[in-house]
């Protein structure tokens, strides 16, 4: 990961590591990186003093955060108005098994971003948006695809929040127990953990000669998923801070 020494988020006490402080990054390249390689995100909320965590898809662009999700939805009709929200997103790595039960562990990447929530309600943004909630994954996709209707529109919902604070938490050490752990004979190892690509299964009801387009070979058997969203990603928005030079 890079460097905590280049630009990076305020930090406070909302988002500030409380334990092992040397696995948090608070640089907005490493937490960018990490927001612009996943899919699916949590978003946590409080409604009328009860919590809440709802998962969705997401995208960024710049310091702002996306998500959809339907109009009717709880979450989106409470996040509309600048409500507090957390966002937050993890790679699995790894599986840590050590020599004792107290240093098991897992390698792990993830992010926590807060802000002030509120429902995209212009509707150039919320087209652009709509747009983007596909091509962030599959550039050109949209073009490619029958427009969507008023009545879809309508019943799609957007919210966006600005990153106010956000922190990158990282474990990457593998096995580590105790050094006198060291010298018993038990066994331990790590357990790497991918998310691959299969195959992909094209749809049984495909008219005849239509052929998978070129912009999705990026999406290809047997590769990382998280590669292959960053490619993506870097398609999509070529002036992205977490794109690879």
């Amino acid at each position: 990961m890079t460097s905590k020494t280049s630009a990076s988020y305020p930090v406070d006490e909302i988002n500030r590591v409380k334990r092992r402080h040397d696995r948090g990054f608070y640089d907005v390249e490493t937490v960018h990186a990490l927001l612009d390689s996943a899919v699916l995100c949590h978003v946590a909320y409080v409604i009328d003093g009860q919590p809440f965590c709802t998962p969705t898809l997401y995208w960024r662009e710049g310091s702002r955060l996306y998500w959809h999700g339907s109009s009717a939805s709880r979450m989106l009709r409470n996040l509309s108005e600048g409500e507090p929200a957390c966002l937050t997103v993890t790679h699995l790595d790894s599986l840590v098994l050590a020599r004792c039960g107290f240093n098991h562990s897992a390698d792990y990447r993830s992010v926590m971003a807060f802000g002030r929530a509120r429902l995209v309600s212009d509707p150039e943004e919320k087209e652009r948006a709509l747009v983007m909630m596909v091509d962030r994954f599959f550039p050109g996709r949209t073009a490619q695809l029958r427009q969507s209707t008023q009545q879809e529109i309508k019943a799609t919902a957007v919210v966006t929040m600005e990153i106010e604070r956000a922190s990158a938490k990282i474990r990457s050490k593998g096995v580590a127990d105790d050094d006198e752990d060291y010298e018993l004979p038990i066994y331990a190892e790590r357990l790497p953990v991918y998310t691959v690509l299969g195959a992909p299964e094209a749809c049984t009801r495909l008219l005849p000669g239509v052929a998978r387009p070129t912009n999705l070979a990026s999406y290809r058997e047997g590769r990382k998923l998280e590669d292959a969203v960053r490619e993506g990603y870097g398609v999509a928005y070529p002036e992205s801070d977490s794109v690879e030079r």
